[in-house]
C-alpha cells in the first residue's frame, strides 16, 4: 500500500461502509491501522510526531473520518490545540489535507459560538502564517455533512489543501505536500501558537 491508496480507499469504500457494522469492518482498520502507517513512512526521519486514525467511537461511523498527525509538544489529541490532518467530505470523492484548530475544547469553551470563534482564529493564524499560503492555499473547506463536529471542523480549519480522487495517485506530491503542512505547523508552533499576539 501506498499513502495515496490508503486515502483513495477511504474516499472510495466510506460512503458504502457506514451502512455495515463498525466493530471488526476491514476499513475501520485501514483507517485506524493501514493509512496511519502510511502516514508514518512519509513523516521525515526521526520525527517525533503521532498518527492517530478515527473511522469512529464504539458501535457509531463518524461523520467525518481523520487521519491526524499530532506534536506531542502541542497536543496529542484532536479535541484541543492545533494539528495537520487528512479529513475526508462524506458529498464527494475527495480529502482535505487541513492544518485544523481543536473543535471539542472550542464547543466547550464557547458553546453555539465556537464557529465563529475558530473561524476568527483561523483568520489570525492564517497572517501569521502568510509566508505558507503558497503552498497550502486552502482556506476553506467543506465536508458535505451537518452535525456540531463536521460544521466545527470546517470553521476550525487554518490553511491546507484539497484533493480529488484521481490527484491521489501522485505520491511525490503527497509526500511532498504533507511535508510542507508539517513545515506549516512547526512554524505555527514557533511563532505562538493559537496564542493572539
Amino acid at each position: 500500500m501506498s499513502l495515496g491508496h490508503a486515502l483513495a480507499r477511504i474516499v472510495r469504500e466510506y460512503p458504502a461502509a457506514r451502512c455495515d457494522p463498525l466493530p471488526g469492518h476491514p476499513l475501520a482498520h485501514v483507517i485506524r491501522r493501514g493509512a496511519p502507517d502510511e502516514v508514518r513512512a512519509a513523516l521525515p526521519s526521526g520525527a517525533a510526531l503521532l498518527v492517530k486514525g478515527s473511522p469512529g467511537r464504539g458501535r457509531h461511523w463518524a461523520a467525518v473520518p481523520w487521519i491526524a498527525v499530532f506534536d506531542p509538544a502541542v497536543t496529542t489529541s484532536a479535541t484541543r490545540g492545533y494539528y495537520l490532518v487528512y479529513l475526508f467530505p462524506t458529498d464527494r470523492e475527495a480529502v482535505h489535507l487541513s492544518l485544523a484548530q481543536g473543535t471539542v475544547a472550542a464547543m466547550r469553551a464557547h458553546g453555539c459560538r465556537a464557529p465563529a470563534h475558530l473561524r476568527a482564529d483561523g483568520e489570525r493564524l492564517r497572517a501569521r502564517l502568510a509566508d505558507h499560503a503558497d503552498r497550502l492555499p486552502v482556506t476553506r473547506i467543506g465536508l458535505g455533512t451537518v452535525g456540531d463536529l463536521p460544521l466545527g471542523y470546517e470553521a476550525a480549519h487554518i490553511l491546507g489543501l484539497s484533493y480529488g480522487l484521481a490527484e491521489l495517485g501522485d505520491e511525490r506530491r503527497l509526500r511532498r505536500d504533507l511535508a510542507a503542512g508539517l513545515e506549516a505547523c512547526a512554524a505555527l508552533k514557533a511563532r505562538g501558537g493559537l496564542a493572539p499576539g
